[in-house]
C-alpha cells in the first residue's frame, strides 16, 4: 500500500499525471502537481480540467462579445471623421477611415476572408438602418477611387458593393441622379454606368408600397427588407412575391389614379409591418 501525495488515501498503486492534463491543470492555476496520484485524485484532476476548459472558452468568447460590441460602438466616430474629411477634400484620410468602418463590419458580422459584406448582415430590426450608412460608404469610396486611375478594382467593388446595399435605402433615387450626372465628369465613367445597370438589375419592385407612401418611404424599405430576408427564404415566400409581381402594377396603377385610396392602403400596410416587424 501506497499513499496518495495528493488526497493522502492509502491505495495499492498511483499513475502519473498526463502531460496534456498538466497542462490544462496548470493553465487553470493547479500548481504543485505530484508527478503521480491515486486513481480516484486522476478522476478528480480530469473533471477540473474539464470544468476550468469550458470557462476559458466561455471567458475568451466573452472577450471576443465585448470586443466586437467596442468595434461596434466606435464605428460612429469613423464615419464622422471620413465626413469631416470629405468636406474638407481630404480625400485620402476619407478613404482610410471608410475602410476602417468596413473592416469593423465585416469583423463584427464575421465575414469571412474571400467573402463580401451582404444586406442579409443587417437583418436585425436594430440595424436596418446602418443599410443606409454602408451604401454613403460605397458611394463615397467609388468617387474617392474614381480620382486615381490605379484605384479601378477598387471602384468597381465600392460599385457592385453600393448596387447590392442601396436597394434597401431610401437614398436609391438621389444616388442615381448623382452617378448619373457622376458619368459625365468622372475618370472612369465605364464603371459608374456599370454601376447604373447593376442598380437597375438588382431594384426591387414593391409597387404598391411606393405608390402609397413614395419611393423613399422608411416603410418601403422596411418592407424590401421583410421581402428579402423572409420570404425569400421560403417556398410559400417566393410564390407569393412572383403572384405579387403580377397583380401589384396595376393596383399601384389604381392607386395613382384614386389618390383618396391611398390612406386607408397605408395604414393596411402599416398593420402589416407591425406584425412583421
Amino acid at each position: 500500500m501506497v499513499q496518495c501525495p495528493r488526497c493522502g488515501i492509502q491505495v495499492t498503486e498511483l499513475h502519473p499525471l498526463a502531460p496534456d492534463l498538466v497542462s490544462k491543470l496548470q493553465a487553470a492555476g493547479e500548481s504543485n502537481l505530484p508527478p503521480q496520484v491515486c486513481a480516484g485524485c486522476i478522476s478528480d484532476l480530469q473533471r477540473t480540467a474539464a470544468t476550468s476548459s469550458g470557462g476559458v472558452l466561455m471567458a475568451q468568447e466573452r472577450a471576443r462579445e465585448q470586443h466586437r460590441l467596442q468595434l461596434w460602438k466606435s464605428r460612429v466616430q469613423l464615419i464622422k471623421k471620413a465626413r469631416m474629411c470629405m468636406g474638407s477634400k481630404l480625400y485620402s484620410e476619407a478613404a482610410i477611415s471608410y475602410e476602417k468602418y468596413l473592416k469593423i463590419l465585416d469583423i463584427v458580422f464575421e465575414v469571412k476572408k474571400g467573402d463580401r459584406l451582404r444586406p442579409e448582415a443587417f437583418k436585425e430590426s436594430a440595424r436596418t438602418t446602418e443599410l443606409t450608412v454602408v451604401a454613403s460608404v460605397y458611394w463615397d469610396l467609388m468617387r474617392i477611387y474614381d480620382t486615381h486611375d490605379k484605384y479601378q478594382d477598387r471602384m468597381m467593388n465600392a460599385a457592385k458593393q453600393l448596387a447590392m446595399f442601396i436597394q434597401f435605402t431610401p437614398i436609391y433615387p438621389d444616388i442615381i441622379k448623382k452617378a448619373e450626372s457622376f458619368t459625365r465628369t468622372a475618370k472612369n465613367p465605364n464603371i459608374v454606368k456599370q454601376f447604373l445597370k447593376m442598380s437597375d438589375k438588382e431594384r426591387p419592385r414593391c409597387f404598391i408600397a411606393t405608390s402609397a407612401f413614395g419611393p423613399q418611404a422608411l416603410e418601403v424599405q422596411e418592407l424590401r427588407v421583410f421581402r428579402d430576408f423572409t420570404l425569400k427564404n421560403s417556398l410559400v415566400g417566393r410564390r407569393f412575391i412572383l403572384a405579387y409581381y403580377k397583380i401589384s402594377p396595376r393596383i399601384a396603377c389604381l392607386l395613382d389614379k384614386h389618390s383618396w385610396l391611398k390612406p386607408a392602403v397605408r395604414a393596411v400596410l402599416r398593420l402589416l409591418i407591425k406584425c412583421v416587424s
